[in-house]
């Protein structure tokens, strides 16, 4: 999900929800500790140079449950952001504790916001001698037309 993105379904709910990978929501007390810009600068396997840019935002769960963090503080915070770290329309990482921080990408379900896995990867695999993963197929796509069939006599 892109900045821009978020910023419209703030504009359209009266409140906000984040749903973890699990199905489970984050506690309603939640804060949104940071909203930032993260470049990451570095070199891949393979030798070549790369540069990524996401917007960050932190969630942290408060033992504060008087306090509730509306779509419009949220979106005041994200647009302050934006002027002060000239942030652009990036896509969003989301940070959350987990047994360490956890890193999310991030969806909208149409009620919630949906915190999405996120895998490491090797961007060098043509360099690295990784081999191409082979297509997995499920025995109900195996073509039967020309297979002995049980008590046929042809085996």
């Amino acid at each position: 999900m892109k900045l821009s993105e978020i910023k419209n379904e703030l504009r359209r709910l009266s409140k906000i929800a984040f749903k973890l990978p699990n199905g489970e929501l984050v506690p309603n007390h939640f804060h949104v500790t940071e909203v930032g810009k993260i470049t990451k600068h570095f070199i891949d396997c393979g030798g070549t140079e790369r540069n990524e840019t996401v917007v960050n935002f932190q969630l942290w769960n408060a033992n504060d449950y008087d306090h509730r963090l509306h779509p419009e503080k949220l979106l005041n915070i994200i647009e302050l952001s934006e002027k002060t770290l000239n942030i652009a329309d990036l896509e969003i990482e989301v940070e959350y504790q987990a047994e360490t921080i956890g890193k999310f990408g991030l969806d909208f379900d149409g009620t919630n916001f949906v915190l999405t896995t996120k895998q490491t990867d090797c961007l060098a695999k043509d360099q690295c001698g990784i081999p191409a993963e082979k297509p997995k197929l499920q025995f109900s796509d195996i073509q039967t037309g020309n297979s002995c069939a049980p008590g046929s006599g042809c085996c």
